[in-house]
């Protein structure tokens, strides 16, 4: 009976005091709907704003991308052989038509004489054949006076005639053998001549740097071995890959400055050189070349660069913060603070560029002040404070550095 009563009165110990917590809570819950409800609209709403301003702005894209040497060609030589000296290595520079390699001579400069006594062999063969030409001309000539006067018969003029046209074509046989042989010659000369390997190439620029050096002195090559490699670094390009939504917006000539991590806070100037006129399915990226001055050669192939650039400018354009615009039903909005400053509309506008947190408005009639922070208790009408009016910012206060272009 007792053991009944105790557990009675501790029951309903437990449920006052889960009663007095439930009433406690309950009356948290009703100061926190007090609190909020000058938020709704019960009273003004404590908000950020910032100035409307008039000015220039500009769109900027960075575009990620690498270097690349706007030359590059590798040195072989025409024919095979023992290298015997390099005269330059890598990082080297090299001048248009300098000699880079030599390649062992000796067998073909033995060509070289074979070819010069074979040409005398067949001088020597068309002196002959000239002397036996006069021969046989003098001797048609005596058969022909013979004739005139009745002494020789018919058949020894053709006899004489035969011998003379023989001897003429001997003449010319040995002419076109002379003439091989000069060619031989001259065939085994430039083979020689290919044994001295010489930088030469075509384009801009008459100073290159060696990239990369294959052979070693004493390596036996044959012909079109790949020597060295060679490439142009002033200027040098740069290859990024825009999508769709830039593409329209770039073109041969426009400005760009470069960054790398090689040399940070450093800025390289250069343009677009060219701009691809198809896009890569798997991407959807179209190629983008920018040329960079580079008399250095600070900067080099491989290197990963920044490259950003101006794609649109508007002189006289309506800036606001890009913190002032809100979404709204699917459309775009700002707030902007009524003459007064104790309201604000709800304005629909139509925003164009953004750079660097300021967005500029293409249509909307917007001035005066914006809401930069609060929005999401606004509604069209809803009562406002300003705090801190000192937090209105005039964005055209605010520099923004271009690019100047080459």
């Amino acid at each position: 009976m007792r053991r009944g009563i105790q557990n009675s009165i501790i029951a309903a110990i437990a449920l006052a005091v889960v009663g007095g917590l439930g009433w406690l809570i309950w009356q948290r819950i009703l100061e926190q709907a007090d609190e909020a409800a000058p938020m709704r609209g019960g009273g003004p709403v404590p908000v950020e704003v910032a100035e409307v301003s008039r000015g220039p702005i500009v769109a900027r894209r960075t575009f990620s991308g690498t270097l690349e040497s706007k030359s590059e060609f590798q040195v072989s030589p025409k024919v095979g052989g023992r290298i015997e000296r390099l005269t330059v290595d890598l990082a080297d520079e090299v001048t248009k038509g300098q000699v880079v390699a030599e390649l062992d001579s000796d067998e073909y400069q033995q060509e070289v004489a074979q070819a010069e006594a074979d040409l005398a062999v067949a001088q020597a063969n068309l002196a002959e054949a000239i002397s036996a030409l006069e021969i046989a001309e003098r001797e048609l000539q005596r058969i022909q006076t013979l004739q005139q006067r009745g002494v020789t018969s018919e058949s020894q003029y053709d006899v004489a005639k035969a011998d003379e046209l023989a001897k003429r074509a001997r003449v010319e046989v040995a002419k076109a053998q002379v003439t091989r042989a000069e060619s031989s010659r001259e065939a085994a000369r430039i083979r020689l001549g290919y044994t001295t390997v010489v930088a030469s190439w075509t384009g801009e620029g008459d100073q290159r740097v060696v990239a990369e050096r294959y052979v070693e002195v004493g390596d036996t090559i044959g012909p079109n071995t790949p020597l060295m490699s060679i490439v142009a670094l002033d200027p040098i390009q740069a290859v990024v890959y825009v999508t769709e939504r830039d593409y329209a917006r770039l073109a041969s000539g426009q400005a760009v400055t470069l960054k790398t991590d090689a040399f940070p806070g450093e800025q390289f100037v250069g343009e677009v050189s060219r701009v691809a006129p198809v896009f890569r399915q798997a991407s959807r990226q179209a190629r983008v070349e920018l040329v960079v001055s580079n008399p250095q050669h600070r900067l080099k192939p491989g290197m990963f660069i920044r490259a950003e650039t101006i794609l649109d400018r508007v002189d006289d354009a309506i800036i606001v913060p890009v913190e002032a615009i809100v979404k709204r039903g699917g459309q775009t909005n700002v707030f902007v603070v009524e003459p007064g400053g104790d309201r604000v509309r709800l304005e629909t506008v139509v925003v164009g560029i953004e750079d660097g947190g300021r967005a500029q408005i293409v249509e909307g009639d917007v001035d005066g002040l914006v809401v930069t922070l609060g929005q999401q208790l606004l509604e069209d009408g809803s009562s406002i404070t300003i705090p801190d009016r000192a937090s209105a910012v005039s964005l055209g206060a605010a520099g923004h550095g271009e690019i100047t272009p080459p």
